[in-house]
């Protein structure tokens, strides 16, 4: 892990490094997506519009495999998934379909209880509507579902996600007000994440129960990332720099 902190058996925090990121159903580039993954070395990976048609299984296994991660949970439906390195452990896998809208796409919350140098910590992602009513009445179903999964394993919570909105918006000043927005608590690297060519907006985050130290968390700026992020797809990646125990 990031950092090379102890286990949290041995009294210190443990480092975990977890990158959210769009990507666009692989529409783009593909070989792009796979080195900015690579380059920000995470330990856990929160992937939103993940293929879902045309050999989805094999596509979303091969994506894996280049950025050396493995599947920890999503289903084909709504496009989300979790994956983690080698060395972090899958404890358990959940996923919800988030109530429907006539018209608009499913959305839905993909969620691996993982275990990593002892601690335990529940990694979800998701990705939100561009309709403020829906997206709004989704992070209540959300908030509702991350509840009763950190009761459900006892362990602290990690949301991340494409909110589709800044803050200050409803749905994202929800999640604010329950999380802490790892972005402004400890920003490291670029703040806007959409479009990933010239970027001017803040959408895509990542909210850290209290329990869960924030080192940074930002857009990393590496300039042999930042030249593949206009190829790989049309968000940038949100990098947090977690601790546990």
């Amino acid at each position: 892990m990031p950092g090379g902190e102890g286990a949290a058996g041995s009294g210190g925090p443990v480092a975990v490094r977890l990158v959210s990121y769009n990507i666009r159903s692989l529409r783009d580039d593909a070989a792009a997506v796979a080195r900015v993954v690579r380059g920000a070395g995470p330990d856990v990976l929160c992937l939103q519009e993940v293929p879902r048609f045309r050999a989805w299984r094999l596509r979303r296994r091969r994506l894996a495999r280049a950025c050396g991660l493995r599947i920890a949970a999503g289903r084909r439906a709504c496009g989300l998934a979790v994956l983690t390195a080698p060395h972090v452990r899958r404890v358990a896998r959940e996923f919800h379909l988030l109530t429907p809208d006539k018209g608009l796409h499913r959305r839905a919350l993909a969620i691996a209880v993982l275990e990593a140098g002892g601690a335990r910590l529940i990694a979800a992602s998701t990705h939100l509507d561009l309709e403020p009513g829906p997206r709004e009445r989704h992070v209540h179903e959300i908030l509702a579902h991350l509840d009763r999964a950190r009761a459900r394993h006892g362990a602290p919570v990690v949301l991340a996600g494409d909110v589709n909105e800044e803050p200050g918006g409803a749905a994202w000043d929800l999640l604010a007000g329950r999380f802490r927005d790892a972005g402004a608590v400890a920003r490291a690297g670029g703040e806007l994440t959409f479009p990933s060519r010239n970027p001017s907006r803040r959408i895509d985050g990542v909210f850290a129960d209290p329990a869960i130290g924030v080192a940074a968390c930002g857009v990393p700026e590496d300039e042999a990332l930042a030249r593949d992020y206009p190829a790989a797809t049309d968000h940038r990646p949100v990098l947090a720099d977690l601790r546990l125990g």
